[in-house]
């Protein structure tokens, strides 16, 4: 592959809701630059982009791809991301290094969550964008209809580039409202034909619309529109670029990804419109100075680099991503690792087509390659030790979806971890936290889905197999009342006995941050102080699974207040016994109750299922706090749940808003759980209670 310049490159991302053509269309787009002889299908699980073998398995991308085009003396930089929600983190990985979108919608289908899902990020990156309506070959779409539906939706400033000519039925051609010309694909050839009576009114109203926002881009233009006169196409297309380029208009384009038609256009398109690197702004922090460092896609100041994505193979080995930031990066170059105070030596350098990785000379600034086998990780900066460079990480959605896991074998625990933490290294969205206080260990994804690819990815291609279970919750136990409690612990085994006796006092300690509080009030010498320590050592132990469900206990107060000792047999092993005991029964004399994790709640969702959700959040107990409206026009719900009504909720809160809902968590407080609640939860813990008693 030829090395590109800045101005010849064009990073564009490919946006939209799953099953709405995005790898087909890239596909087809690899197909007319030459890079595939045929085209694959996402069916046959063949295309370039989606070579994983869970995503040729279920028919859906799961991961970015690259796919970088040649393309009229450019190079276009593909960037094919999944429009299932559960692989959101790709997708924002493939945002942070895109200079433009494409917004894919299926012409059949129309907007769909993930096409509002997919402006809405643009929106967030403030990335140009253009719409490609897709399954035009198909009967009954309707091309108009999802035009309306997008000025309906995002303004005027939707403007549709070309329009369908059907025959019979059929997708024969398009209409170019630029040129007000008429084309015709006959094999595979396009050739210019009029344009068909029942296009005429939809042209004119194109076109004006169009020109109208060609003439708002400059007062001169302005002039010229009021005056009458007209623009030529040159003028048009470099007002389109500009507008195009500040977000201004947003071309609809169409066609069939499948019969390669409008495929073409789009092409060259993207290389008239779409801003090439060194129109974007980039800055970061020179670490030396702590001055900021403007990159800006500048070829000639410093070389950095910023890794946007880690590709762990067990055959090919690791590759990690890079998009050139400022300089020219070339093999064999030694570059510094700010954070990490590291330097390393590149190697080789390469683009990735799909899986496939080719060799190039050199890299410049706004061009997206590959490294292999470097010790670096997703999110650093790449730059030189005498210019010192850190970019800001990128913003990756946290996961709040859950399960435990286990090994079905006992001997690949160990395995199992490796093959997680590279699954971790190449997923920002991955998880694995070790819950020591429930003794489970859990993975933390973004969906039901997320966490099933993980297990197959571990079982297909690391050859490990795990079991997801629901995950145990942290409760704790407390008590209500004051009870006052004697033990005596008196023990003869020939020679030394064992003998402790204490009498002591249990109360709420009105805060549940504490495990305990010792205190004692021990007149006399009744207990020797050298005892002290023993009695609140078996506290100390007790509070660590309690008596009432073996979790660990929180807010008691324990006073010894008397007791005896034997001049020979007391020891601090009988004091210890007797006070664990004594906590047992004093604690079980108190009223013992379970309390359970509340969280703070926020659900985000447009205002029609405000309703819904909160009728939900009553069935899980949970308390709606109040409503208020977000930046992006959707509603926020706040409310208090317990932590053990939140399981499953992410596929319930889906299916519920059709996908476009979103949540989040964080730990409040503890508080008591309903009596139904704790009588099921003592039941279920009942074996556990019975060990922690058997140990003793």
């Amino acid at each position: 592959m030829n090395v590109y310049t800045t101005d010849k490159i064009r990073n564009v991302v490919l946006l939209g809701h799953g099953g709405a053509g995005k790898t087909s269309l890239s596909e087809a787009m690899a197909y007319l630059a030459g890079i595939t002889s045929r085209m694959g299908k996402v069916e046959d699980g063949n295309t370039l982009s989606d070579f994983d073998k869970e995503e040729q398995k279920r028919h859906i991308s799961i991961s970015t791809s690259t796919i970088p085009l040649e393309w009229d003396g450019h190079k276009i930089n593909l960037l094919d991301t999944p429009g299932f929600f559960d692989f959101v983190g790709e997708v924002e990985e493939a945002m942070s290094v895109a200079d433009a979108a494409i917004i894919v919608v299926s012409g059949k289908a129309g907007i769909e969550v993930g096409t509002e899902r997919a402006w809405e990020l643009c929106e967030k990156y403030k990335l140009p964008r253009m719409v490609f309506v897709a399954d035009m070959d198909i009967d009954d779409v309707s091309y108009r209809q999802v035009v309306q539906d997008m000025t309906d939706k995002y303004g005027k400033k939707m403007a549709p580039f070309n329009l369908p000519i059907r025959e019979n039925e059929k997708f024969v051609g398009y209409v170019n409202v630029i040129q007000e010309k008429g084309f015709r694909w006959e094999g595979k050839e396009v050739v210019e034909c009029p344009v068909p009576e029942y296009n005429q009114a939809n042209l004119k109203l194109c076109r004006d619309t169009l020109i109208e926002s060609v003439a708002e881009t400059s007062e001169e233009f302005m002039d010229r529109y009021f005056n009458g006169d007209t623009f030529s196409e040159a003028e048009i297309r470099a007002a389109v670029r500009s507008n195009v380029c500040d977000g201004t208009i947003v071309p609809i384009e169409m066609g069939s990804s499948t019969l390669c038609q409008g495929i073409y256009t789009l092409l060259d398109d993207i290389v008239k419109y779409m801003p090439s690197p060194e129109n974007r702004k980039m800055a970061g922090i020179n670490t030396n100075t702590n001055e900021i460092f403007e990159a800006d896609f500048d070829f000639s100041k410093p070389k950095t680099a910023f890794v946007f994505k880690t590709m762990i193979d067990p055959f090919i080995g690791k590759y990690s991503l890079i998009k050139v930031r400022s300089g020219v990066i070339k093999p064999d170059d030694v570059m510094y690792i700010a954070n990490k105070d590291a330097e390393v030596k590149l190697g080789k350098l390469y683009v990735l087509q799909g899986n496939k990785a080719i060799e190039v000379p050199e890299l410049h600034a706004g061009d997206l390659g590959a490294l292999q086998k470097l010790d670096i990780s997703t999110g650093d900066t790449l730059s030189t030790k005498s210019t010192p460079v850190q970019y800001a990480k990128m913003d990756i959605s946290t996961p709040y979806t859950y399960m435990r896991y286990h090994a079905q074998n006992k001997s690949d625990i160990d395995k199992i971890a490796q093959s997680l933490a590279k699954l971790a290294a190449e997923d920002q969205t991955l998880k694995v936290v070790n819950d020591a206080e429930n003794r489970q260990t859990l993975l933390y994804g973004m969906g039901d889905m997320h966490l099933e690819v993980i297990q197959s990815k571990l079982q297909n291609v690391y050859k490990v197999a795990i079991d997801l279970t629901k995950p145990k919750v942290a409760f704790r136990e407390t008590i209500r009342k004051n009870s006052d409690v004697e033990y005596k612990y008196k023990k003869q085994t020939g020679g030394h006995g064992q003998y402790g006796h204490v009498k002591m006092r249990f109360a709420p300690l009105g805060d549940v941050t504490k495990a305990y509080e010792f205190d004692q009030e021990v007149v006399g010498g009744a207990v020797p102080k050298n005892f002290f320590p023993a009695v609140e050592k078996g506290i100390a132990e007790s509070v660590l699974r309690g008596p009432l469900a073996a979790y660990p206990v929180v807010g008691v107060k324990a006073t010894l207040y008397d007791g005896s000792y034997h001049p020979v047999d007391s020891s601090e092993m009988a004091f210890k016994v007797a006070s664990s005991n004594a906590f047992k029964k004093g604690f079980m004399d108190a009223t013992p109750v379970l309390l359970e994790p509340i969280v703070s709640l926020k659900v985000t969702v447009p205002d029609t299922y405000t309703g819904d959700v909160m009728g939900d959040l009553n069935k899980r107990r949970g308390r709606v706090l109040g409503m208020n409206p977000s930046l992006t026009g959707k509603q926020v719900i706040e409310a208090e749940v317990p932590m053990m009504e939140l399981f499953g909720y992410c596929t319930q809160l889906r299916s519920m808003t059709g996908g476009s809902g979103d949540f989040e968590y964080e730990f409040n407080r503890y508080e008591q759980a309903p009596s139904d609640v704790q009588a099921k939860e003592v039941e279920a813990r009942a074996d556990k209670v019975a060990a922690a008693n058997s140990e003793e």
